[in-house]
């Protein structure tokens, strides 16, 4: 993977506030009983002073480094953190994310909590930027999608755009999405269904449809749908759909999206691919936590 620019915390939307990481934190500290470490507590002297890094085992993007930070000076106001690569960044395998130092306990005690938190998030923005390179040049995005974690939406979307993605809605308050099941309730009108999420919808709220062809393709486009989701389709159907739309509203492709066909469906002219793999079945990233002395 190649080098990127090293974004900030701040400019990717780090979504917890500085009390809400301490409370999150503190919760997975207790839930692994950090604090009673007994196999620490029992061989390790309360003074001995330590250095250490998290490093790299295989290349990958970093987010969720705050935490980790968090984890390490929750168990001790006595540790120092430098980080070396920062949330959004690229790190070659071997690469150094951050130094700690600071009491033996406070390290040993948090190791696992604090990689937890990492190895995951940075398996999401590792993922989502393959993605994003595979279909480099075309004209097309990558979206996530509430295929979340429960309770953990907020960072695996704010780590999604750490690899370079963009986020769908947020929530079932956030945008209306018109699926088949709702069209089927409606015996299929989708102008009705639009119809009716103008009316019930706050004041330009996006209204997006998922069609299943391009006879729903038209009548979405003609019932003034803001986005039209092209669900499960062949390559020459989203062809057709991206020629009869003829950029009017974006267009997004869902379902079966893989690394392997991405490139393919960006070359069609979608606009938006979205794709639930980023945060429903991603790989942690292997990272480890080495001791220097």
């Amino acid at each position: 993977m190649t080098g990127a620019p090293r974004p900030t915390n701040a400019a990717l939307g780090f979504p917890k506030s500085a009390p809400e990481t301490r409370a999150l934190v503190h919760a997975a500290l207790d839930e692994d009983r950090a604090f009673e470490d007994v196999t620490t507590l029992a061989t390790v002297p309360a003074d001995a002073q330590g250095r250490a890094a998290i490093v790299a085992r295989s290349p990958g993007v970093i987010a969720g480094l705050p935490l980790a930070v968090a984890v390490f000076e929750t168990m001790s106001e006595r540790v120092r953190v430098r980080v070396v690569s920062g949330d959004g960044e690229r790190v070659s395998e071997g690469g150094v994310v951050a130094e700690i130092s600071g009491p033996w306990r406070a390290l040993l005690s948090g190791e696992r909590v604090a990689l937890n938190f990492v190895q995951r998030l940075s398996g999401v923005a590792t993922l989502t930027a393959r993605y994003v390179d595979a279909v480099r040049g075309t004209t097309a995005r990558i979206y996530d999608t509430r295929k979340t974690t429960p309770m953990f939406r907020a960072l695996e979307k704010y780590a999604v755009r750490c690899g370079g993605g963009v986020n769908h809605r947020a929530d079932l308050a956030d945008a209306v999405l018109i699926k088949d099941n709702h069209l089927a309730a409606l015996g299929g009108d989708v102008a009705l269904a639009v119809r009716r999420a103008r009316e019930a919808g706050r004041p330009g709220i996006c209204v997006e449809v998922e069609c299943d062809d391009i006879t729903q393709v038209d009548a979405a486009l003609a019932a003034g749908a803001d986005v039209i989701l092209l669900d499960n389709m062949p390559l020459d159907a989203m062809r057709g759909c991206v020629a009869r739309v003829a950029g009017r509203v974006p267009l997004e492709a869902s379902g079966g999206v893989t690394l392997e066909r991405v490139r393919a469906i960006a070359e069609t002219g979608v606009d938006r691919i979205s794709v639930g793999g980023l945060t429903h079945s991603t790989p942690a990233l292997d990272l480890g936590l080495d001791y220097l002395s």
